[in-house]
């Protein structure tokens, strides 16, 4: 199987999740660029970065056509990510391969249980903009040290700290998401060897265009069935890594 065919399938089956899900997709994406595509984990996080950006504001602009995403509310969150996001950009492009990949496998096994677990999270009585920041600011920082969107994190923390129903929050994070993925991707600003173009670019548009499918699919497919799916997907994922570097 080509290299092209193998970034094709990948990039589908992450945009897929980013539409269906508002999250989960884009944990994917670093080990696909990593394992079946030949990158350096530094330089797959950073093309991570730039596909997560072009797909999440797709998959924005897919629900913000029937109302499912709170702008204000969202821009808010998003701005408390913004200066961390940049921070930990600048961070993750020295650290070691082992450390970027441990950590990265670490927050896939986190996110699979999250997906899994039954969603508890209550909207609040009311909205403590302290929580909110602090929420934000978290977000940010996994977004730029390890070249994920974080919507895994940002739909329960819109639910629960924003208050924000269900189907909102899944779409505003994608908001979130677009934002602290290009305060990433300015941290990295000319550090982009080792980036292969003719891989990211029908990388990017397979998911861009899995993201409307994953639109679609959310309609017709309960979001618990599709979170089961993905979070087997993502353990598997974060078993292989840790077994990788250990070995």
């Amino acid at each position: 199987m080509t290299v092209l065919v193998l970034a094709l399938i990948a990039g589908a089956v992450i945009g897929l999740a980013l539409g269906a899900l508002g999250g989960g997709g884009s944990v994917l994406a670093v080990p696909a660029l990593i394992y079946l595509l030949g990158f350096t984990p530094a330089a797959a996080t950073t093309a991570s970065l730039i596909i997560v950006t072009a797909t999440s504001a797709t998959a924005l602009y897919a629900h913000t056509r029937d109302g499912n995403a709170a702008w204000k509310s969202g821009a808010l969150f998003a701005a408390a990510g913004i200066i961390p996001a940049f921070l930990a950009g600048a961070v993750a492009g020295s650290l070691p391969e082992a450390v970027l990949t441990s950590a990265f496998a670490v927050i896939a096994a986190l996110a699979a249980l999250r997906m899994l677990r039954p969603s508890t999270s209550e909207p609040p009585d009311r909205i403590r903009v302290g929580k909110a920041a602090g929420a934000g600011a978290g977000l940010g920082a996994v977004t730029g040290f390890l070249g994920v969107g974080g919507g895994f994190l940002a739909v329960p923390a819109l639910v629960s700290v924003l208050g924000l129903a269900m189907r909102r929050a899944v779409g505003t994070s994608l908001l979130v998401i677009t934002v602290n993925s290009l305060a990433a991707l300015a941290a990295r600003t000319g550090t982009g060897g080792g980036l292969h173009w003719e891989i990211i670019g029908p990388f990017t548009g397979a998911a861009i265009l899995g993201a409307w499918d994953g639109k679609r699919l959310a309609t017709k497919i309960s979001s618990t069935t599709l979170q089961k799916i993905f979070a087997g997907v993502l353990l598997a994922v974060a078993a292989f890594i840790l077994v990788d570097v250990i070995v």
